[in-house]
């Protein structure tokens, strides 16, 4: 379809419909905590009442409610609420289905059920960031925008650049409801890059009353996590506060290592007088994990999901690099060709370390009935490495004379910013327009450590002063604007329309420091340079109509924009290849851009909740980074623009509540997104046109069935990943996998001191103890593989059961 045809037919669409559920993420935040200040009781007493006596997934959904809120029945909190209202395909997650999860759990493993989502890590609470994988309709976390409370988090990529995971900004005990919007978030997300939707995380209100939470969660893996809040209850000035602190601590559940992390949240809310409400959020985290081992389809087909690093072993890792370095025979089963490259079998040790502070200030001004604004400031610090014990740079003599060194990349992030916004009402009018800029000085260092040659090194360890050689080192600084303003207009008491756009300018540069060639295997360096990703005009127009009591439509078209990454890393960073490469595209290169069109239906009644929606997404632009050799050699890479990539499909989700205590959830989403171009570079072209995008299956399914009768809560839920490719040629595929959960729960219900407000709960992830692979280019993608030897899989993680105790004082 052309531009002017597919323009043309979103003009038309648009004289039928209406969009809700637009209002920008700050608005949105304010509401939700609003919301969570009139649920505040179930909120933070999660330990009395953790999950309200309510389905563990569908809700029994009135009247269409106005857009954005929740369904309400004669339960207090929905599970899920599939948008009614909206105009565009939107879903919302409450606390409660969070909270059914293990504690430490990341709230992506909730939103996966929603259609469209699919979510993979190869630990089975999906916090272990390298593994971390959300494709969205096709597009990756990298091209999905993801807000806490209105606040960016940035891209998630695992070095990331820009922000934080949600793990790591709020803990998941005080995690409120989470938004998704499948095609577009709206015009006023702060996200720079939220060319397939956007998720909007929210935190939970403090109490009115005082309280005090407390949980211990133990498991598989020598897992075990303690938690603590405690809500002060209203101040004598008003206002009210809480406090939280979590420490988690967990084995591998394969190889040696450990996953933990600790991590403190605050927040208090202050009214300044009948009109003014003032809200401080604060939030540390300290994450520390080793990482699991990169494999190949060959290596699982020789040795199975179990192989990992073999961080126990030191003598062995030192006789793997001796034999690389010399070219000696490798130790027995090491080095077959079968499996992959030789010295990249197992690697010594892998590890991930993050510490980060975070922190914003809110002001809601409620000015009068038709007229309220809002003013945010925030601010995010980062400290991380990325560490990698290599064979391929041995400790100098002088220094210990190991084979083997560590290879760091290291991160530091400081940004701050503003956002603002004014609602006005007048008539049948919603009119909302707002600013956002950030600015973000980001540095990245690729580092060498010496090795001792006798004694064991530490798992994890931060590595700081005493390096012996830096292979590269630079500094980057985005700046970034964005405005947008928007109409929300109930043209009748069943139509409403919502129309507007937003202008986004982002400034980019990079510093080089020092030499920053050693290292870098067969290239001249990195680039320095600046460059501009900006467009004046992006564009939301969309449209809801109410048909009756139960049936709706809807349909909405919006054209966004994807900023450059702005790193040595970054997967769309044109300063993550080499200077030659970077001369040869900075004339170019263009920012990556969506054109997306849905038109969908819902259906709700006491009893049932649907909806379907089918999409169209012309891709323009599209920005490749081709992996060059193993991940671990850290080889700049190629960054090539692989050209359009078109999409279509349709997301199906369905609620039922059959019988009394009891509820049916499934969703269904067809996709098929397909490069429309061949690639050529480096002299070579390949044949990509009409091949499948990589790491997106076609076909996804999720059904859950769940019972709760107020004491007693469970459920059972399957989730079906269809086969995926990592290579653009499409000649290697992952097979796909169903994945069985079991969660169960009760609740005490008793005016014994010891036992009030006190309940228990049972998550056993992998109920079958399926094998497979969970993450699919872990390590990167490549052309093609015939060999199937390319390590970028993730195994996902065994059956493993874990049990939670709470308590509510």
């Amino acid at each position: 379809m052309t531009r002017s045809k597919k323009l043309l037919l979103s003009t038309c669409l648009t004289t039928v419909m209406i969009t809700g559920a637009t209002a920008n993420a700050a608005t949105t935040s304010a509401k939700s905590q609003s919301t969570s200040h009139t649920s505040s009781r179930t909120a933070a007493t999660s330990a009395a009442k953790p999950a309200t006596p309510t389905s563990t997934v569908a809700a029994r959904p009135v009247a269409a409610p106005a857009p954005g809120k929740a369904v309400t029945s004669r339960n207090q909190e929905a599970i899920m609420v599939l948008g009614a209202g909206a105009a565009r395909e939107t879903q919302t997650v409450s606390r409660t289905a969070i909270s059914q999860y293990v504690p430490g759990t990341s709230p992506f493993k909730a939103l996966s059920k929603l259609p469209g989502v699919m979510f993979t890590s190869s630990d089975p609470l999906g916090s272990y960031e390298w593994s971390q994988q959300i494709i969205i309709r096709g597009f990756d976390q990298s091209r999905l925008g993801f807000t806490m409370d209105g606040i960016p988090l940035g891209n998630l990529a695992y070095g990331n650049d820009n922000g934080l995971s949600i793990g790591r900004a709020l803990q998941t005990e005080n995690n409120g409801a989470a938004t998704l919007s499948q095609g577009a978030g709206s015009v006023g997300v702060a996200a720079a890059n939220n060319l397939g939707g956007a998720l909007e995380f929210t935190s939970i209100a403090p109490t009115d009353k005082f309280g005090v939470d407390v949980s211990g969660t133990i498991g598989s893996a020598s897992t075990w996590r303690t938690f603590m809040r405690v809500n002060s209850g209203l101040l004598p000035g008003g206002g009210k506060f809480f406090v939280s602190y979590d420490y988690q601590d967990a084995n591998k559940w394969k190889g040696d290592g450990i996953q933990r992390q600790q991590q403190a949240n605050a927040k208090f809310v202050q009214p300044l007088g009948d009109h003014v409400k003032m809200t401080l959020f604060g939030d540390w985290s300290l994450r520390q994990e080793n990482d699991y081992q990169d494999i190949s389809l060959a290596t699982i087909k020789q040795y199975g999901y179990r192989v990992d690093n073999i961080t126990g072993n030191y003598p062995l890792a030192k006789q793997i690099a001796y034999a690389y370095q010399n070219g000696t025979p490798y130790p027995a089963g090491i080095g077959n060709t079968n499996y992959g490259s030789e010295p990249d079998f197992e690697y010594y040790n892998a590890a991930g370390l993050r510490q980060d502070a975070m922190g914003y200030g809110r002001f809601d001004f409620d000015i009068n009935s038709h007229l309220k604004a809002y003013a945010t400031v925030y601010g995010h610090t980062n400290s991380g490495q990325g560490v990698w014990v290599t064979p391929y740079t041995p400790t100098p003599e002088a220094l210990g004379g190991s084979p083997l060194s560590v290879r760091t990349t290291e991160y530091g992030i400081h940004r701050e910013g503003f956002m603002g916004g004014v609602t006005y009402k007048i008539g049948t009018h919603t009119i909302e327009g707002g600013f956002w800029f950030e600015n973000n000085d980001f540095e990245q260092a690729r580092r060498f450590y010496p090795l001792g040659l006798d004694g064991t090194p530490g798992s994890v360890h931060w590595y700081k002063g005493n390096s012996f050689q830096t292979a590269w080192q630079a500094a980057f600084n985005t700046k970034t604007y964005q405005v947008h303003l928007q109409d929300n207009w109930q043209i009748t008491p069943a139509l409403k329309l919502n129309y507007g756009f937003r202008s986004l300018i982002v400034d980019s540069s990079a510093r080089q420091l020092g030499s920053n060639t050693m290292g870098v295997i067969g290239n001249d360096g990195y680039p320095s340079g600046s460059i501009q990703s900006s467009n004046g005009f992006l564009p939301q127009i969309g449209a809801n109509y109410r048909i009756n009591h139960h049936n709706e439509i809807f349909a909405d078209f919006s054209r966004n924009m994807s900023a450059f990454d702005n790193s040595q890393t970054g997967a769309t960073s044109p300063f993550a290849t080499t200077i030659a490469g970077y001369n040869a595209i900075k004339g170019k290169l263009r920012p990556e851009m969506a054109y997306s069109e849905e038109i969908g239906y819902r259906y709700h009644d006491s009893n049932i909740q649907a909806s379907v929606t089918g999409y169209y997404v012309e891709f323009e632009n599209r920005l490749a980074s081709i992996t060059q050799g193993v991940g671990i050699q850290g080889n700049a890479a190629v960054l090539a623009n692989v050209g359009g990539v078109t999409t279509r499909g349709v997301d199906v989700a369905f609620n039922y509540r059959f019988a009394m205590n009891w509820s049916l959830y499934a969703s269904y989403a067809f996709n098929d997104s397909k490069y429309d171009n061949n690639v050529t570079t480096g002299g070579v072209t390949y044949a990509t046109q009409g091949k499948k995008v990589v790491a997106m299956p076609r076909n996804l399914a999720n059904v859950q069935i769940g019972y709760d009768d107020g004491s007693i809560w469970g459920n059972v839920n399957m989730q079906f990943q269809d086969k995926r490719t990592y290579t653009y040629l499409n000649d290697s595929w992952v097979p796909s996998n169903e994945i069985f959960n079991l969660n169960l729960g009760y609740r005490v219900h008793s005016d014994n001191f010891f036992l009030r407000g006190l309940d228990a709960q049972i998550n056993v992830s992998n109920l079958f103890d399926k094998r497979y692979a969970a993450t699919v280019g872990s390590n990167g993608f490549v052309f093609s593989d015939p060999s199937h030897t390319f390590a970028t899989l993730q195994a996902g993680s065994p059956r493993m059961v874990f049990f939670t105790l709470r308590k509510h004082f």
